[in-house]
């Protein structure tokens, strides 16, 4: 199946299905010499995994013990692809035996069955959001590359079901199951996630990633352009349904005095572009926000068809989220890693493999 790999010098490819034995990620172009363990990667995976306790979090119970395969010796990164895997602890085939021959609204079963013949409806198979696990895995890696440059990389919810964040107070991201920047929105968005498991129902949101201390000159012209990539990126995640890279969609309300970020001799007094012009970097935070979809897998019964075209009616059962928010953040922001950790090393690749003497700027301590 093609459109695994992801990232050109940084390049992670992930494999294995949702009831499969395992998953993972193998990873080509990590920088030696990088401290890494599983318990590094570990701490991302735990704010993904599933059955933590969660309103909104379906109740499959998956411990996410990574193992790292290759590409470390002495806990330290090798310069050799670096394999991960995740093994599937708690998977219930059996749940999906009554809808193998049914396409479920909302999932990729149909599309999937049309492109390859053949689907896996064990859960969705590759199309089941539990890929995203070895994403995680793999943005873990990425973090250590971007710490050579002091790069910092934040997710949060900003809306969940109609309710939003009314400020952005980043210490409270961790405080709250939602990864929510506003401590009272979370508490109502909590209150929303109960409401609608009991009407047997989803919802969707919008979260937002942050990428701050991303030196000026990341990305490359036309084609590949930084906040592109980004967008792919995050558009590759199966819940996310669209992308803004700063000011975005309000944009087209504003006007040009009002959308442009003035320059000082201090730098920039405003980032309406998300920290990105032509589809370069310039130094300011990289801000990218993404629309969410509802979970499809609910309990109300909808309109659907079998493998043989015939009108069936479904109500989907089981162990599902009522939304992939929070899940879904930790998700967005190793996309945000590997896309990062690979355009600086494009640019920075030599600086960053001999990363002993890796050039900085002696006033704020980013890359030159």
């Amino acid at each position: 199946m093609p459109g695994n790999s992801f990232g050109q010098i940084f390049r992670v490819t992930t494999w294995g299905e949702s009831h499969g034995p395992a998953l993972g990620a193998v990873i080509d172009g990590c920088p030696p010499r990088l401290p890494l363990s599983e318990a590094v990667i570990q701490e991302a995976l735990d704010k993904r995994r599933p059955g933590k306790g969660g309103a909104a979090e379906t109740t499959r119970k998956e411990p996410d013990r990574v193992e790292i395969l290759s590409g470390v010796f002495q806990g330290l990164t090798t310069g050799t692809p670096i394999s991960l895997m995740i093994r599937n602890r708690d998977a219930r085939s059996r749940s999906y035996d009554h809808i193998k021959d049914l396409f479920r609204p909302g999932h990729g079963d149909y599309t999937y069955l049309k492109r390859f013949g053949i689907r896996d409806y064990r859960g969705g198979g590759r199309s089941s959001g539990r890929e995203t696990a070895a994403r995680v895995a793999a943005g873990a890696v990425a973090q250590l590359v971007l710490d050579l440059a002091g790069i910092k990389i934040f997710a949060y919810t900003l809306s969940l079901g109609g309710v939003s964040a009314k400020v952005r107070n980043l210490d409270a991201i961790e405080r709250n199951r939602l990864f929510c920047p506003d401590m009272e929105a979370a508490v109502k968005m909590e209150e929303r996630v109960i409401s609608a498991r009991k009407a047997g129902d989803s919802l969707g949101g919008i979260v937002e990633i942050m990428a701050d201390g991303v030196p000026a000159g990341l990305g490359e012209p036309v084609f590949d352009k930084l906040d592109a990539a980004i967008a792919g990126a995050i558009m590759s995640i199966g819940a996310v349904k669209g992308v803004e890279i700063g000011s975005g969609f309000q944009a087209a309300q504003s006007t040009g005095s009002a959308n442009n970020d003035p320059i000082s001799p201090q730098g920039f007094l405003s980032n309406n572009a998300g920290g990105i012009l032509a589809g370069i970097s310039n130094g300011e935070p990289v801000v990218a926000r993404a629309a969410v979809k509802p979970i499809p897998s609910i309990s109300i019964e909808q309109d659907t068809i079998d493998i043989k075209g015939r009108p069936v009616k479904l109500s989907v059962k089981g162990r599902h989220d009522i939304s992939a928010i929070p899940r879904i953040v930790p998700v967005m922001k190793a996309m945000m890693q590997l896309v990062l950790a690979d355009h600086l090393l494009r640019r920075f690749y030599i600086e960053i493999t001999d990363h002993c003497t890796l050039i900085r700027n002696r006033e704020n301590g980013r890359l030159l």
